[in-house]
């Protein structure tokens, strides 16, 4: 009798533990990355780090006495504003795409107007052009949200806020010709700009997860 007890408590824990992995391998086939999924963030990973890489082409063009490439690094960094709102087309569409690409050549503009005035020691414009850039970072969280469910307005907020304080750094940094700060600034808007780029690439894979099944 107890041989018997024993077998069937050998056959229930094994059943029981048979059960566990088959729901232990369901649920890691359920949180496998799909190729498109893991194409799309690393696309917007590289368009939102060449972002960093072309502000900082251009602060460093704007700052440099006798460079005489700042006219084409902006042209550079205003395409990849166009980049950025051609990469969300495909699950927005083009009505949102230009909306967004919109909201970040005014981010550019706005901040080529800072760097400008605060080179020439205007102050009070600076502080003036800090207000509009603020106010159109809101101005895409508010956008972003809207468009995403997934997406939290006071966290993309402060997603952009602290990228405006790093793009800061880096320009106050060159402009005190402090270049060990200047790549501090730089490495913290890279690490930075990765975190904000995935926030925002997995709102959108969590929004339309039909579109990054394959």
């Amino acid at each position: 009798m107890e041989k018997l007890l024993f077998k069937g408590f050998i056959l229930l824990f094994s059943l029981y533990m048979l059960a566990g992995s088959i729901s232990a391998v369901t649920k890691t086939q359920e949180n496998c990355i799909s190729q498109s999924e893991v194409k799309f963030q690393n696309e917007f990973r590289k368009l939102w780090m060449d972002h960093v890489l072309w502000t900082s082409n251009y602060i460093t063009s704007a700052t440099t006495a006798g460079a005489e490439d700042q006219k084409q690094v902006l042209s550079r960094l205003l395409k990849n504003q166009e980049d950025i709102g051609n990469a969300v087309k495909g699950v927005y569409g083009e009505e949102a795409e230009n909306k967004l690409t919109d909201l970040l050549k005014e981010h550019i503009v706005i901040a080529g107007k800072i760097v400008d005035a605060a080179k020439t020691g205007k102050e009070a414009l600076v502080k003036q052009l800090n207000k509009e850039w603020y106010r159109n970072a809101d101005d895409i969280a508010a956008f972003l949200s809207g468009a995403n469910p997934y997406l939290k307005d006071e966290d993309l907020k402060k997603l952009l806020c602290i990228h405006l304080k790093l793009v800061t750094n880096d320009l106050s940094a060159s402009l005190a010709k402090d270049w060990d700060a200047r790549i501090v600034a730089i490495d913290e808007r890279v690490t930075h700009i990765i975190l904000m780029a995935d926030a925002i690439s997995a709102g959108v894979v969590k929004q339309f997860p039909e579109k990054f099944n394959k």
